[in-house]
């Protein structure tokens, strides 16, 4: 469904809401760089990353210094300019608030579903205290890997977990750090499987992703986050169908 919606929002479908037919350029954030930097160490191409509101509002997001602040209302996302298939992300995040809820999407078609999120597979950035404040009816918390790393597909794309938790995959070891430090992920994302490093050390892995290209989106959900240093590395195309393709949007 959502990339029916997606191919109705190309063609401008008068009928649609208008965030999704609005998606306008906001600002630059990060840095695309080549395969070729993997290989001979030195930057050859280093060209920033182009971000477009899908919808959120103007204010949600500003810049203090090198961070980019994101206060977390209302709940959305902000998509990258170009769709990406294989590749490395570096980024650096902090939550600013106990409990805070965020996160990134890679393979997305950026458009919002009914709970203003898009498909794709959610890399999970979760404050330490989230589990505290989300204890289930029987009053038992969260297991603490939830908050450092989740992957899972959302929106209708499937993924296969390789440390599973119901249909999502969790951490196999906690190296999240608290509201007001700065965690590293490194999401490396190759034909449909994704590897995550948080702070140093791989955790957490999916695989057979049933849409491997798309954008990515930064998430605000509800509170404030801040994100820093981030860094895409393409990394060559693989075999991909077109129905493992999101949908492209008019930029």
């Amino acid at each position: 469904m959502s990339k029916i919606i997606s191919l109705l929002v190309m063609a401008g479908i008068a009928f649609l809401p208008g965030h999704l037919c609005a998606q306008e350029y906001l600002f630059e954030f990060g840095k695309e760089q080549g395969m070729e930097t993997l290989i001979s160490g030195k930057t050859a191409s280093n060209d920033p990353i182009k971000w477009y509101n899908v919808n959120t509002e103007t204010d949600t997001w500003r810049f203090e210094g090198d961070k980019l602040v994101c206060e977390g209302l209302p709940i959305g996302v902000i998509r990258s300019e170009k769709q990406y298939e294989n590749f490395i992300m570096y980024v650096e995040w902090s939550h600013q608030e106990l409990g805070g809820n965020s996160g990134t999407f890679v393979w997305s078609s950026a458009v919002p579903g009914n709970n203003r999120l898009p498909d794709g597979v959610e890399v999970q950035m979760l404050e330490l205290d989230w589990v505290n404040q989300n204890k289930n009816d029987k009053g038992e918390l969260p297991p603490i890997a939830y908050v450092h790393g989740e992957l899972f597909g959302v929106g209708g794309v499937e993924t296969v977990p390789d440390n599973p938790r119901g249909t999502r995959s969790k951490s196999i070891e906690n190296r999240c750090l608290p509201r007001g430090e700065w965690n590293t992920y490194v999401v490396v994302s190759v034909d449909g499987v994704i590897k995550l490093s948080v702070n140093g050390k791989f955790v957490n892995g999916i695989q057979q992703s049933s849409q491997k290209k798309g954008y990515i989106c930064l998430e605000s959900e509800g509170a404030p986050i801040h994100f820093r240093n981030l860094t895409v590395t393409e990394l060559p195309p693989g075999v991909t169908s077109m129905e493992q393709i999101a949908p492209l949007l008019p930029n």
